[in-house]
């Protein structure tokens, strides 16, 4: 794994206090689940007494103060807790000096994926390149070069002087051989290249033929308590996307169910890794969920059906209290991927189902998606939303007689929606419901009102307005209504952007692009909207011959 580095000037006293947390967490169990699992994980992978244990067997066991301090030690690479002391004491008062790095160590430093900050599918093999170039004997350093370059040869060689390499932690971020190769650039960037792909397979199969694990991986420090856990099956699934490389991992044993594989593996509309994963059959209840969860924030149609079809419920909740269906609706899925989650027959009788049904339709009401709420109402599992929601849900459906009717018996009801009018006008903008709108606006709901929220999936920035929305999102009739009712034409966003602004880039550089169309820049031009910090030309002829029109 991946040792810790010691800050510049570590604390001793801090370290002792974290001890004591993590026995504190350790006693709280699944109380805190997310970050008990992480430490399960931990104590797995660093502690001695439990390397051979399952996490289920570490839950019963006793963890003292003790036990906290090796795990600390351990994770940040020494031996022992008194080691560790006297290391954080010496670097504290300053006896610790910086060593340059060698050319091996900055070789896999440069093939290897970002330990800290930057994504783990960024970079090229730039930097590796130009290091192997001016140091060719780089190249056969070490079993962690040899594996991170995907030279089978090279790791059968260094495995033939001494098998117990395969296990050994080294090299610039103490991984073992197979992490290396899990989480090299060189996996990602070369895996359309047969040759090179054999070449890692085989380097792969040497290593696990030799005793590496196929669970191994390293922890990522973050800015909470316990770090991620990040394995080669999600090196090999999540960041280098290699199918074959995946296949043979689980084959060998990896368990693809921690907190980076399926949220990564389902990103993306190539579907190779994802079968490979379902039908190895090792993904657990959570696992599949996540995948229809991340698959609802791509809107991947296909996706959702395999997932389905290889037993996935969409009305299971994730770790973000989130389910499969209420993911669809949260992030304004199209109505086929809402029918796909929601299922023909769904059994309300089922307190999981409800709950997801519950959630999915006030999500729908707060986002004036009306066509999925009428969509409940025709599979017969519409449930009876209360307060705001229920003047909501009428206004999303376009209920005349029903919201005045509410609004005439609650008048209290009203005095919530103006509490939250910009915010809810921005969702029904974005989702083009204009007559949803008319009645939003009927009720007194302010056209130019901001958006308290911001929706930063759709990268909708708070304190822009309903234009800003449905021009970002292409509503062309949305855009003239709220025109027409004076929303100002060059009022800016949070992040400063007007609405033309957003209406000129949806066309060029936005997932919805191949629908577009100029005639909300027109309107919007016509209205008086400044050309003012619009890119120009912005590679849209169309676009671009109205711009110019206007003085760009």
């Amino acid at each position: 794994m991946h040792a810790r580095e010691l800050p510049r000037r570590p604390d001793l006293v801090q370290y002792k206090k974290q001890a004591k947390e993590l026995v504190r967490l350790f006693r709280a169990g699944d109380q805190d689940f997310l970050q008990f699992g992480r430490l399960l994980k931990l104590i797995q992978q660093v502690h001695p007494k439990h390397k051979t244990k399952s996490e289920a067997e570490i839950r019963g066991a006793v963890f003292a103060l003790s036990d906290a301090q090796l795990v600390l030690a351990r994770e940040h690479g020494f031996a022992s807790w008194p080691v560790f002391a006297r290391a954080v004491e010496a670097a504290r008062g300053g006896e610790l000096v910086e060593v340059r790095e060698d050319a091996d160590a900055a070789f896999l430093r440069a093939a290897c994926v970002p330990v800290n900050g930057d994504g783990h599918g960024s970079g090229n093999l730039e930097a590796a390149e130009a290091i192997l170039k001016a140091h060719p004997e780089v190249a056969g350093a070490s079993i962690y070069v040899a594996a991170a370059l995907g030279d089978a040869e090279g790791v059968r060689r260094w495995l033939a002087k001494d098998a117990g390499v395969a296990e050994a932690k080294g090299g610039v971020y103490r991984w073992d051989a197979l992490t290396y190769l899990c989480f090299s650039k060189y996996l990602r960037v070369l895996r359309q290249d047969a040759g090179r792909s054999e070449g890692f397979l085989a380097a792969a199969r040497a290593l696990l033929d030799a005793g590496a694990s196929a669970d191994t991986g390293w922890f990522q420090a973050n800015d909470e308590l316990m770090p991620f856990w990040e394995s080669v099956i999600y090196g090999a699934a999540g960041v280098a996307r290699h199918s074959e490389m995946t296949r043979l991992l689980l084959e060998r044993g990896a368990d693809p169910n921690d907190e980076e594989t399926a949220y990564h593996a389902a990103e993306g509309y190539d579907l190779t890794v994802l079968r490979v994963l379902l039908e190895s059959g090792k993904l657990n209840a959570e696992s599949m969920t996540t995948l229809l969860v991340r698959k609802a924030d791509w809107h991947d149609a296909a996706g959702i059906r395999m997932v389905l079809e290889f037993g996935g419920n969409a009305h299971l909740e994730t770790r973000w209290r989130v389910s499969g269906l209420m993911a669809a609706v949260r992030r304004d899925n199209e109505l086929e991927n809402v029918a796909l989650m929601l299922g023909i027959a769904p059994n309300m009788g089922d307190e999981a189902v409800r709950a997801s049904v519950r959630g999915a339709a006030s999500l729908a009401a707060m986002r004036g998606r009306g066509d999925v709420l009428s969509l409940f109402a025709e599979r017969g599992v519409l449930p009876e939303l209360a307060g705001v929601e229920r003047l909501l849900e009428a206004c999303a459906c376009g209920d005349v007689p029903g919201v005045r009717a509410i609004a005439e018996s609650e008048p209290g009801l009203i005095r919530e929606l103006l509490a939250v009018g910009g915010s809810v006008l921005g969702r029904f903008a974005a989702n083009g419901n204009v007559e949803g709108i008319r009645l939003l606006l009927e009720l007194g709901v302010d056209a130019a009102a901001t958006d308290s929220e911001g929706d930063a999936y759709f990268d909708i920035a708070k304190g822009g307005t309903g234009l800003h929305a449905a021009a970002w999102r292409m509503r062309h009739e949305a855009v003239a209504l709220l025109l027409e009712r004076g929303v100002p034409v060059n009022a800016l966003d949070a992040k400063g952007r007007s609405a033309l602004q957003r209406a000129v880039v949806a066309c060029v550089d936005s997932y919805w692009s191949r629908w577009r169309k100029p005639d909300s820049v027109e309107m919007l031009l016509r209205a008086g909207a400044s050309v003012a910090g619009i890119d120009f030309p912005s590679g849209y002829a169309e676009v671009d011959g109205l711009l110019r029109e206007y003085g760009a």
